[in-house]
C-alpha cells in the first residue's frame, strides 16, 4: 500500500509539472500573430521595427518576409497575409479582387540610385538625364561613350562595357525607377520597353532577385551599373552616380535632396495616398524618390489582430521613422504622416 501510494505522489507531482511547464509555454507564446510578406525595397527598415515594436509589445509576433513588391502584392490580394508592401501603387484591377477592401499606406520612402562599380575612378561620375535612360535601355553600351565622358571631362573613362545589373523578379522598385525612365525618356514609353514590376530588359542584362540581390551582383561585378534602394548600395560600400534632374542640376542623393523631391509628390487622384514624384521640379531635388506603402485589409475578422497591426503601423508611422536614417531612408513628411494615421484609423475590425 506504501508503495502505491509513493507512485501515485510522484505521479502527481510529475502530472503538476507537466500542467506547469505547458501553462508557463503558453504564457511565454505570443497571444497574436501577425504575417506581412512584399517589396525588398523597405524590408530592413520594417525589420527593424518590428524588432523594437515587439520587445515592447511580447504579447504580438509580427513576421515579414522579403519576397518582393510582385509576389507581396499576389500575396496579400489572395489573402494569404495579413499585410503586404509594395514601393508601386496597386492597380484598380488589382484592388477590386480584394472584397475586404484595401488601405495604401506610405509607410517609408527613399531614393533609388545608380550604382557601380568602376575600379580605379577617381572623381564624381555625372550622368545627364538623357544619357542614364539609354544606358538602362541598352542603346549606350560602353563607359567611355562619348556622351558619358562628355559630362565628365575631369575623368578618363574606362574603355570597357557596361554591364547593366536590373531586377529578375516583380518589383515595385522596378516600377518606381522605369516611371521615371518613362517620365524622362521617350524610350521608355514602348513598345519595346514601358515601366512596369517586371521589364524586358536588354538581353545582356545580369539579373537578380531583390534589391540585396542587385547590390550584391554589382559588388562583385566589375563595369557594372544598376538601380537600387539607396540604402542597400550605402551598405555595400558601393559609389552611387550624381543625376541630372529636372532643373539641369546634379544631384547626389542625400537626406536633404530627397526631402526636397518628396514634398512635390502629388497624389494619383483626391485624398488619395498614392503620391508619385516622377520628376520633381526642384534644382535641389534628386530625380528619383519613391514611397513605400504598407498595404492593409478595409476589415479584419479577428479584432485582435486588426488592433495588433493598426498599432504597429502607427507605431511606424511616428516612433518608427526615426529608425530609418541610419538605413539611408526618407523620413516621412508630416502632412503624409497625418493623412496615413487618418487612414489607419478607418480600418474596421
Amino acid at each position: 500500500m506504501r508503495s502505491i501510494s509513493l507512485w501515485a505522489a510522484v505521479a502527481a507531482t510529475v502530472a503538476s509539472v507537466v500542467v506547469a511547464a505547458a501553462t508557463t509555454s503558453r504564457a511565454a507564446e505570443p497571444e497574436i500573430w501577425v504575417q506581412g510578406a512584399g517589396a525588398t525595397f523597405p524590408a530592413p527598415l520594417y525589420k527593424k521595427w518590428i524588432d523594437a515594436y515587439t520587445k515592447s509589445h511580447p504579447g504580438v509576433s509580427i513576421t515579414y518576409d522579403a519576397v518582393g513588391s510582385g509576389e507581396g502584392v499576389s500575396r496579400f490580394v489572395t489573402g494569404s497575409v495579413d499585410f503586404g508592401a509594395s514601393d508601386s501603387p496597386l492597380t484598380e484591377a488589382e484592388v477590386a479582387r480584394v472584397t475586404r477592401g484595401v488601405i495604401a499606406i506610405p509607410g517609408t520612402a527613399g531614393m533609388i540610385v545608380a550604382a557601380y562599380n568602376l575600379p580605379g575612378l577617381t572623381g564624381e561620375l555625372k550622368l545627364p538625364r538623357d544619357v542614364y535612360p539609354d544606358v538602362f535601355a541598352g542603346k549606350i553600351t560602353r563607359w567611355d561613350d562619348p556622351r558619358i565622358q562628355a559630362a565628365n571631362p575631369d575623368i578618363k573613362m574606362p574603355k570597357r562595357n557596361i554591364a547593366l545589373v536590373a531586377r529578375l523578379d516583380g518589383s515595385g522598385t522596378t516600377d518606381a525607377f522605369t516611371q521615371h525612365l518613362a517620365a524622362v525618356s521617350e524610350a521608355w514609353r514602348g513598345p519595346t520597353l514601358k515601366p512596369g514590376r517586371l521589364v524586358n530588359w536588354p538581353g545582356t542584362a545580369m539579373l537578380a532577385r531583390g534589391n540585396e540581390g542587385v547590390a550584391s551582383r554589382i559588388k562583385i561585378s566589375e563595369g557594372a551599373i544598376g538601380y537600387v534602394e539607396y540604402g542597400f548600395a550605402k551598405r555595400l560600400g558601393l559609389p552611387v552616380a550624381a543625376l541630372q534632374n529636372h532643373a539641369g542640376e546634379f544631384v547626389r542623393p542625400t537626406d536633404k535632396a530627397g526631402q526636397v523631391a518628396l514634398a512635390e509628390g502629388k497624389a494619383t487622384r483626391a485624398q488619395d495616398l498614392r503620391l508619385l514624384t516622377l520628376d520633381p521640379d526642384s534644382p535641389q531635388a534628386y530625380p528619383i524618390v519613391t514611397f513605400s506603402w504598407l498595404l492593409v485589409y478595409g476589415e479584419y475578422k479577428d479584432g485582435r489582430k486588426g488592433e495588433a497591426l493598426t498599432n504597429f503601423v502607427t507605431w511606424g508611422l511616428t516612433e518608427g521613422q526615426v529608425l530609418g536614417s541610419d538605413l539611408g531612408y526618407l523620413a516621412l513628411p508630416p502632412p503624409v504622416v497625418s493623412r496615413g494615421q487618418a487612414a489607419v484609423a478607418g480600418v474596421r475590425f
